[in-house]
């Protein structure tokens, strides 16, 4: 006998929503002791793909790296606004070039995020650190399918990252996610919240499959609650709460430390490696306050992680062992674009 799938009841609602007013009074306090912005060691020697650059986190991420001296690739649909950006860094510096490039990526399409990683990998240039910020909430909308097929939370949040971050595994020195059954309605924030779920029980099966020799790190991170251009979508009583308490809430500058340290603090390697061999059911997860966390109890479930990674695969166009393959430099092939490798 199959069991149905309960929604979520009333109580368990409430707990939700008591742990997010619990997160935006007490988030700035349990990060009093970061500086703002994060101080970043030199970072001459590090490339970096970062998703969603052109405004928000990704564009505080974006600009302290590469005045850290990395090279960064800002991944955008924008270019234009992309390369203002640049302009902007560089003229605050005194006219003093920093090592940024602009590439198109558009996460609504997977052959574009196909193009983007066949683009990047024909360099044959290491990647050291490969960022996926970029997401969307648009709250209060009606469920859309872009060209691909799947709904557009899951997409830009899950699917499109999962298809980027496996295209580079090779590179690097359940039940149907997309559509919500008629006995649960559809809401934005059903939506984005499946979506930011599978995207961490992905990120945790991924870091199962990748053996410690392959020197990749597989990493999630909170950055607490910001103040983006995310909040353009919320409903006017919450943008009014918004700009109510700003003391509660991050600025994008306080909510890309987070992702900065993970990306450069050089004891990550550690603790990801201790992770590996107490075999924990989920990946590193750093909070916002900077030190490593757990995620919610949904994402210690390792047979619904499983279920998620291989429906994820199915739906991006790659096999369940595609991991292991790439790995053994076997040939995987992906429905999207033309890639072969």
């Amino acid at each position: 006998m199959v069991k149905k799938k309960q929604a979520l009841g009333w109580i368990e609602w409430l707990i939700g929503w008591m742990h997010v007013t619990y997160e935006l009074l007490f988030q700035r306090t349990k990060t009093s002791h970061l500086q703002n912005p994060l101080e970043l060691p030199p970072l001459n020697d590090l490339t970096c793909i970062v998703t969603g650059t052109t405004s928000g986190i990704g564009k505080e991420i974006a600009r302290q790296l590469a005045e850290a001296g990395a090279h960064v690739v800002m991944a955008v649909r924008n270019r234009k606004t992309a390369n203002e950006l640049i302009d902007q860094w560089c003229s605050s510096w005194a006219g003093i070039l920093l090592n940024v490039e602009v590439m198109e990526l558009d996460l609504l399409s997977l052959d574009s995020v196909v193009g983007f990683a066949n683009t990047w990998n024909a360099r044959l240039k290491p990647l050291h650190v490969l960022i996926n910020n970029a997401g969307i909430f648009s709250i209060g909308e009606t469920q859309k399918f872009p060209k691909d097929g799947f709904e557009e939370h899951l997409q830009v949040n899950h699917l499109a990252p999962a298809l980027l971050s496996m295209h580079y595994v090779g590179f690097v020195d359940t039940e149907d996610m997309n559509t919500v059954s008629g006995k649960r309605k559809y809401s934005s924030l059903l939506g984005y919240t499946n979506s930011k779920l599978a995207q961490v029980m992905f990120s945790s099966v991924l870091h199962k499959r990748l053996p410690v020799e392959s020197g990749v790190n597989v990493m999630c991170v909170s950055p607490g609650i910001v103040h983006t251009n995310v909040a353009r979508d919320l409903p006017r009583i919450v943008q009014a709460a918004y700009h109510l308490i700003p003391y509660f809430v991050f600025s994008p500058q306080e909510g890309s430390r987070s992702a900065l340290f993970a990306a450069t603090d050089p004891q990550i390697s550690e603790y990801y490696e201790s992770l590996k061999i107490d075999e924990w059911p989920v990946c590193s997860f750093i909070s916002q306050g900077c030190h490593p966390t757990n995620p919610s109890k949904e994402a210690h479930s390792v047979e619904t992680s499983f279920k998620v990674w291989e429906k994820t695969l199915e739906m991006i166009g790659l096999p369940s062992d595609a991991v292991e393959r790439l790995i053994e430099g076997k040939e995987v092939r992906c429905r999207y674009g033309t890639r072969k490798d």
